[in-house]
């Protein structure tokens, strides 16, 4: 059989002159302990054209070599142990090609020997294994579906480079470690095997013995491409997807331009509770359905981008995906990677990106996973004050490891380029930034040069956005970063982190804190609404209202509105109206869009029924009518990240806690104004500076009778006249409803 780039590691497969193995070499191998399978296994020449094929078949009870015609007999193999190791001799002018007809208690089958196969890695691959930014990684571990010479199979290949013995148990042998014993490439710590003949749709583990030649819990393959649906774990055959896309005009058009001047709203959702069957169990939809049912309402809502809560394998559902496993597998809680392509493909299609939670800050200590992986401490460091979270109790990635680096970088690179993602939101930036994070004097190590700055992870994830916005164009990174960290969203050549854009957590908790006051103690409090504006060009800027804001007590966004019921909604509707017309690209975790009454449940389906209420509803109306906003007129975007963007009409009337400001986009001349009232008192006669004169129509108003409002407003608009004020040459007379915002355009005449 002919295989690849044979090397001196193979050389035990033709040149031994023993004549009779060793009974320590037989016994090693019939229990599953011999770390050189490929030394004693397969074929080797013991003679002047005298072969020797030996075989480990536990269930064997009768074994014969014969040809690749699988009918002509070359040699009726002996048993040499009790446990299954088979021995037979024939002659052959050169290294032969050959088939085992094996006997079992219940069937007899010809199939290929595993063990007469050449080395499955190349040189070449194994040389860049640990090169961070490459495609490696995913081409050449795990498991592939792979043709050598003419015989179909699967390619698998494990990192475990201080393990004493890996061997591949699954389906195809009933979990027997004895039977599929890895062959160790050298230097590089790569085990591998070609399975001949297995089908896809097999599960598999690797079964590993430690260097003292302990037996580790079986683990799954860092780099599985498909995963059992939990609680099971094991990983299974599958290959990367297959998937016929028909998103060339999205990425094209994704590709042009700059993301910090297009209109950005994002749909943070965690699909196993966006919507469920409770007619079928309440089961989770598939990502099938989610194509029909979730991308054409996001689009409807007036959203350019759906962020997943992470979807990345992960066995324990309360996590929401932040303790992931598998990382290389998108969860098979909705369905295969095929179905997870189909919903990307259709949202492209519907004109929507996607992007991904993604989790390398840290990891769980599942046992099947990548804690202790050969035996030692491999993905994590050794030391728990570097390599383990206490908050969590979750394993840190050894950032400084050349081939942990190498990993998750080329993870990233898999999700934008296999599956078309459209951006990477990196979740606990801080935590990876600072050694001291969350830890008190004495359990951390500082940096060789005693700061607590982890160099390791700031190189790690310049690499990763280095390499991300060098193979997916128009894709976009976005870091949740939650300190002063300077230049999170700066390039790198500038000495920066390299990220897109960076959540702006500063401005969710003022904001929010403020909107938790009454509104007779919120003139005390008019700072929390302008202090964000000290600081917000110095990063590229998203405003959050995650799913964080949402658990653990913190209650609904609703809930944290004050007042009687009709002043909730009214303050719900007068926040995300100043939200969307604040510079900052968008970002709203689901059931806000409609003002989801309790608080989230990862096991519940968002309340649907509520939409059966028309303040519920008017609160979806309006978002979809602020992104609709949001995305055609080009002040309220084109400039999200530059101070020429906005300027401050009102800032000071905190007496009655109203604010104007400006949005300028590219072209001057057509501003945008955004005026709040945070109280329930209408101001009637309320005298704004604007930038320009002309009529200003009333585009949003948050208090109309279509959201739930009370109907005040401008009648559609209003004239400015040449009088200045606030700074400005001209000027408006405005209606201020109660607890809202209105946000003007300037009609060109």
């Amino acid at each position: 059989m002919a295989g690849r780039n044979m090397t001196t590691e193979a050389a035990g497969d033709t040149a031994s002159n023993a004549a009779e193995l060793a009974p320590e070499a037989i016994a090693a191998v019939a229990h599953a302990s011999h770390g050189d399978p490929f030394g004693i296994l397969g074929p080797h020449q013991v003679g002047p054209d005298l072969w020797e094929v030996r075989a480990m078949l536990p269930r064997a009870l009768r074994v014969w070599v014969v040809g690749l015609d699988g009918d002509t007999e070359l040699a009726a193999m002996q048993r040499r142990h009790p446990a299954g190791f088979f021995v037979g001799r024939f002659q052959s002018g050169g290294r032969p090609g050959y088939r085992l007809r094996i006997e079992t208690a219940d069937s007899t089958a010809v199939v290929y020997d595993p063990y007469s196969f050449l080395n499955v890695l190349s040189d070449d691959d194994l040389a860049h294994i640990a090169d961070p930014g490459g495609d490696t990684i995913y081409r050449s571990l795990g498991a592939h579906p792979r043709k050598l010479g003419e015989v179909d199979g699967f390619a698998v290949a494990v990192w475990a480079p201080n393990a004493s013995r890996v061997s591949l148990v699954g389906d195809f042998n009933g979990w027997d470690g004895r039977c599929h014993p890895m062959r160790l490439r050298h230097g590089a710590g790569i085990w591998e095997l070609f399975l001949p003949e297995i089908a896809p749709g097999g599960r598999y583990k690797f079964e590993i013995r430690a260097a003292n030649g302990g037996l580790l819990p079986l683990k799954a393959d860092p780099v599985a491409f498909q995963a059992e649906q939990p609680p099971a774990t094991a990983s299974i055959l599958h290959g990367q997807p297959a998937q016929t896309w028909s998103d060339a005009d999205w990425m094209t058009k994704r590709g042009e331009g700059d993301p910090r001047f297009k209109p950005i709203s994002i749909y943070e959702c965690h699909l196993g509770s966006w919507a469920r069957i409770p007619e079928e169990g309440d089961r989770f939809l598939t990502y099938r359905e989610m194509a029909d049912r979730l991308v054409p309402y996001v689009r409807d809502m007036g959203f350019t981008h759906i962020e997943l809560l992470p979807i990345t394998e992960f066995p324990f559902d309360g996590s929401w995906g932040y303790q992931p496993v598998s990382l290389y597998a998108p969860t098979s809680r909705f369905g295969t990677p095929e179905d997870f392509a189909f919903f990307v493909n259709a949202a492209h299609e519907a004109g929507l990106g996607i992007m991904l939670d993604w989790v390398p800050a840290h990891f769980p200590n599942d046992p099947h996973g990548l804690g202790g992986f050969d035996g030692t401490h491999l993905y994590e460091h050794a030391d728990p004050r570097q390599g383990f979270h206490q908050d969590w109790g979750t394993y840190i990635y050894n950032f400084g490891r050349a081939e942990v680096q190498s990993f998750l970088v080329a993870n990233a690179r898999f999700w934008l380029e296999r599956y078309h993602l459209d951006g990477l939101r990196v979740d606990a930036v801080a935590s990876m930034l600072y050694l001291d994070y969350s830890r008190k004097a004495g359990e951390w190590v500082p940096n060789r040069y005693g700061g607590n700055e982890n160099l390791e992870a700031i190189d790690f994830l310049r690499r990763m956005n280095e390499t991300a916005y060098s193979v997916a164009p128009g894709a976009m990174t976005i870091a949740e970063e939650s300190t002063a960290w300077p230049g999170v969203s700066h390039p790198t050549y500038t000495g920066g982190l390299g990220f897109g854009f960076k959540w702006n957590m500063g401005w969710m908790h003022d904001t929010l804190r403020y909107m938790s006051k009454e509104p007779i103690h919120r003139r005390y409090h008019h700072h929390d609404l302008t202090f964000g504006l000290l600081y917000a060009f110095t990063e590229n800027f998203v405003l959050p209202l995650s799913h964080d804001e949402v658990v653990h007590g913190k209650g609904s966004l609703l809930g944290k509105m004050t007042g009687d019921r009709w002043q909730r909604f009214a303050n719900l509707r007068a926040y995300f109206g100043f939200m969307w017309g604040h510079p900052g690209k968008k970002l709203l975790f689901m059931g806000g869009e409609f003002a989801q009454e309790r608080e989230w449940n990862h096991d519940l389906s968002l309340d649907w029924h509520l939409l059966s209420d028309p303040l519920h509803r008017g609160v979806q109306a309006l978002v979809r009518d602020l992104n609709r906003a949001y995305r055609q007129i080009p002040a309220l975007h084109e400039l999200d990240s530059d101070a020429a963007g906005f300027a401050w009409l009102v800032a000071d009337d905190r007496d009655n806690s109203v604010l104007a400001f400006a949005r300028y986009g590219k072209d001057r001349e057509k501003p945008a104004v955004v005026v709040c009232n945070f109280t329930p008192v209408p101001r009637a006669g309320y005298r704004i500076g604007v930038p320009a004169g002309g009529f200003w129509r009333e585009v949003v108003n948050t208090d109309a009778d279509m959201y739930g409002g009370s109907g005040l407003g401008n009648l559609g608009g209003i004239e400015a006249v040449e009088q200045e004020s606030h700074g400005q040459p001209f000027s408006v007379v405005l209606t201020c409803p109660p607890l809202a915002t209105i946000v003007l355009e300037r009609v060109a005449t």
